[in-house]
This record gives C-alpha cells, sequence and structure tokens, in this order.
C-alpha cells in the first residue's frame, strides 16, 4: 500500500507540472491582453500588469465581429451537414452490406489522405466556374466534401456495435432503410452526433487554409482575421492576444459543456478504430 501511495503521489506530481508547463501559452496570453502596451515587452513578458486594461478586447471585438459571423455561418451548417451525411453513409456501410460496399468503404477513407495543397488550384477553378469563390456557401460544400471521410468512418465505427438483431427485427416487420434509420439508428446516436460535432466544428473553427485561400476581405472567417490583426508595421501584441482568446472562445464552450457526451462517445467506441 504504501509503494502505490507513494507511486500515486509521483504520478499527481508529474501531472500538475505537466499541466503548468501546458498553461504557460495560456498564462502569457492572458495577462499580455490585459496590459496596455506600452507595458508589453519581452523582459516583462511573465509579469502580471500593473492594472487591467480590457481596451484590447474591445479592440479586438470591433475589429472581428464580423468576421466571427461569418465563421458562426460557415461551422454551423458546415457541422450539421457532414455530420447527416458521415451518418447516412456510416449506417447504410454498416448495417446494409452490398456487393462493393468495403471497396466504396475504402475510396471514402482515402479522401482523408488528400492533401489540402494538392487540391486548391483546381478546387479555386471549380468554385469559379460555380459561383461559389468568395462566399460561405463555397466553404461550407468544401468543409462538408472534405469532413464525410471522417464522420464516416467514426459513424461507421459507432453503428457497428448496435446489435444487428435489432435492425432484423425491424425488417422483419417491414420497415425499410429509412424507416429504420429514422426509429432506431438516429435515436441511439445521439452521443456519436455530438462526438462528430465536436470533431468538426473544432476543425472547420480553427481551419486557415481553405479559408484564406476561397475568401477574401469581408467574407473571410475569424482566423484569418485573427491574423491580420497583426498589422503591417507595429504588432498590437494585447490586441493580438484578447483576439485569439476570443476566437478560441467558442471552441471552449464546445468542449466544457458538451466534454462528457464526447468523452462518453469515445469509449463507446465511436472513434475506436
Amino acid at each position: 500500500m504504501a509503494v502505490r501511495s507513494v507511486y500515486r503521489s509521483l504520478l499527481y506530481a508529474l501531472l500538475i507540472i505537466l499541466s503548468l508547463f501546458y498553461l504557460m501559452p495560456v498564462y502569457v496570453m492572458l495577462i499580455t491582453s490585459l496590459k496596455p502596451l506600452d507595458q508589453i515587452t519581452l523582459s516583462q513578458m511573465w509579469e502580471l500588469p500593473h492594472s487591467l486594461d480590457f481596451s484590447s478586447y474591445q479592440q479586438a471585438f470591433e475589429r472581428l465581429s464580423p468576421n466571427f459571423m461569418n465563421s458562426i455561418s460557415l461551422v454551423v451548417p458546415a457541422t450539421l451537414l457532414s455530420a447527416l451525411l458521415g451518418s447516412l453513409n456510416g449506417y447504410v456501410l454498416s448495417k446494409w452490406k452490398f456487393k462493393g460496399a468495403d471497396w466504396i468503404f475504402t475510396a471514402i477513407l482515402f479522401g482523408m489522405f488528400i492533401p489540402y495543397q494538392s487540391i486548391l488550384i483546381p478546387l479555386i477553378q471549380f468554385l469559379r466556374e460555380v459561383g461559389l469563390y468568395n462566399t460561405i456557401p463555397g466553404l461550407i460544400f468544401v468543409h462538408v466534401v472534405y469532413g464525410i471521410p471522417i464522420t464516416t468512418l467514426m459513424f461507421r465505427n459507432f453503428y457497428a456495435s448496435i446489435p444487428e438483431e435489432m435492425i432484423e427485427s425491424a425488417k422483419i416487420d417491414g420497415a425499410g432503410i429509412f424507416k429504420i434509420y429514422q426509429h432506431i439508428i438516429a435515436p441511439l446516436s445521439i452521443t456519436g452526433f455530438v462526438v462528430v460535432g465536436i470533431w468538426q466544428f473544432t476543425n472547420i473553427w480553427n481551419e486557415f487554409l481553405f479559408a484564406v485561400t476561397i475568401t477574401t476581405s469581408s467574407q473571410q472567417p475569424i482566423m484569418v482575421a485573427l491574423q491580420n490583426l497583426s498589422g503591417s508595421q507595429i504588432v498590437q501584441w494585447n490586441v493580438q492576444m484578447a483576439g485569439a482568446l476570443l476566437a478560441a472562445l467558442p471552441t471552449l464552450l464546445v468542449y466544457i459543456f458538451l466534454g462528457k457526451f464526447f468523452v462518453k462517445g469515445l469509449l463507446a467506441g465511436s472513434v475506436k478504430g
């Protein structure tokens, strides 16, 4: 018992040290955002501000608020659509086996390994042709398409844990593919949708490459606008750090309120390979 107690104490001490190390950048961001510009120097990086100054948050919010709404308009429909399509794909590929299903699943997964950079030029040309370049719907389309492989994988593995007897019983009762999905699969998929939703929300919210190449000016999401806060001559570090914290707030709130469902979904095997 004594050895176990010592081991547990050492483990907790190590976890605390690692947590402090991980939180150091957050601490620097927070105190920098609360300092006036003349107090921000490399030698005073770790020092607390002499007085709290929230003007940097006001400036950051005024400059980022239009782009914040762009990100909301992008992330919500893109997350819902990619989750729904992934759910339907995972349901069909796991519960309605047909000839070539495994090959189709492999082909869908192949999309996960296509680098963004390799398809940027043809993607932009395609979006120009269909009139979606420099639009939020164009970005939604891109993220939905790129999200289908990972969401399909998550839901397929999640549905694999649902007993086949439930599906067979519904078939005997005369239910078709969509009735079974509506009345059996969908109600059991809440945890899976939460896991996929958090995954997609975080990835789409933080994505930069598609956002900076497909949209310009007023259509840009918040992550591109955050980069523009750096300025051209003088970097206002307090405003930039305040903007970074504001940009990270939505994903933080998502994990705070849905984190327990995310862990539950992981343990249920929804992302288990």
